[in-house]
């Protein structure tokens, strides 16, 4: 007599692809600079249509000229932007001056739009300490080098906002490679569980430091993950600036009314290295990988949606480029007429009272800094 076939208990097939449906990409905007989906669109005057476009613009200037000044000596550490304007830039846009930004190391020019003057910008790349002080009136942590661990940080400055009563949120941002540690779980399953006012964004950039997103994780979607937590998840079209700011602003609202936390999956791409420190892409990307993502590039969608409305041209963009490089300029040399960090700075910066270790070798520094 046959054996009867055992029927699965369950159809996995069936179930990941039922979860992977209700995550499907927003998009407002297409490659084309055209809108398709009328509906979701936000309420942008045109003035801050514009505003949003020039950041962009002036950011990529930004990331070019940090990359000479990088090869040139002139800056330390750098996580190359190009690519990211939208979903940095149009999710900061988002926000309110009072609302906190927790961003990872590439994710320095959300601060500067935020409140950060750009020469601290180019003192943080430095490795000086000063780049690392906040002006009091900006509500921000230094850019977190170890990756994922801004997002525990978030949680918890959520939760102190909540504790307080106020209508602010806490945003936090990391990339794919972010999503594999285990700080991002622990971060989002925290700040769920207490309804925290928090916003974490993805910028799936797809490849990390080197590893294809596809080989991270099993999950068809980095957003699909919210569901573990309890948290509402969306997925959107990193490249496009109005989806971005579409969902961020509404997970500010629901975050401010007490519905609890958002985890936003931005599809995005990085058009260089993932640093400056010999980083190599071609050794893991395609030329048509790169191709296919240049097409889809933010400032070029934008620039045409705003030409078709009539409310950017060449000349409006040249003023942008070319007021960002002055200002780049006079940013630089005040970094560079900055006094110099010294051994001592470091030593008193770490250390409200010296180990017994230190004394001696901080009198020894003390002595040399001083001839």
């Amino acid at each position: 007599m046959a054996a009867k076939t055992k029927k699965a208990i369950v159809d996995s097939k069936k179930q990941f692809d039922a979860i992977a449906k209700q995550f499907e990409t927003l998009q407002i905007l297409n490659e084309k600079g055209e809108v398709v989906n009328e509906a979701a669109m936000p309420d942008l005057s045109d003035d801050q249509l514009k505003e949003l476009m020039t950041r962009m613009v002036y950011t990529r200037v930004l990331d070019q000229r940090s990359i000479s000044l990088n090869r040139q000596g002139r800056l330390g550490f750098y996580a190359p932007t190009a690519g990211q304007e939208a979903s940095q830039l149009a999710s900061q846009y988002a926000l309110e001056k009072e609302d906190y930004i927790l961003p990872g190391y590439r994710d320095v020019p959300q601060l500067i739009w935020h409140g950060l003057p750009l020469y601290q910008a180019f003192l943080f790349s430095r490795g000086h300490f000063h780049g690392n002080q906040m002006p009091e009136d900006l509500n921000a942590l230094s850019p977190q080098i170890i990756i994922g661990a801004q997002y525990v940080q978030t949680a918890g400055v959520a939760l102190g906002i909540k504790k307080r009563g106020k209508k602010t949120v806490a945003i936090t941002y990391t990339g794919d490679g972010g999503a594999s540690q285990g700080d991002f779980y622990e971060g989002i399953n925290f700040a769920g569980a207490y309804k925290a006012p928090a916003i974490f964004v993805v910028q799936n950039n797809r490849y990390a430091i080197s590893t294809p997103v596809e080989k991270q994780s099993a999950a068809q979607t980095i957003a699909q993950k919210a569901a573990a937590a309890g948290i509402v998840g969306i997925q959107v079209d990193g490249m496009d600036p109005l989806a971005v700011y579409a969902a961020t602003h509404e997970a500010r609202e629901r975050a401010v009314n007490g519905e609890g936390p958002t985890l936003i999956e931005m599809l995005t791409f990085r058009y260089g290295p993932h640093t400056m420190a010999g980083d190599d892409p071609t050794r893991y990307r395609t030329k048509e990988t790169e191709t296919e993502w240049e097409e889809k590039d933010p400032l070029v969608r934008f620039r045409k949606y705003l030409e078709d409305k009539g409310l950017w041209n060449e000349e409006e963009e040249t003023k942008v480029i070319e007021q960002a490089k002055e200002d780049i300029k006079e940013a630089i040399k005040k970094a560079d007429d900055y006094p110099k960090q010294k051994v001592t700075d470091l030593i008193e910066n770490m250390y409200e009272e010296l180990p017994v270790n230190l004394k001696e070798q901080y009198e020894i520094y003390k002595a040399k800094e001083s001839k």
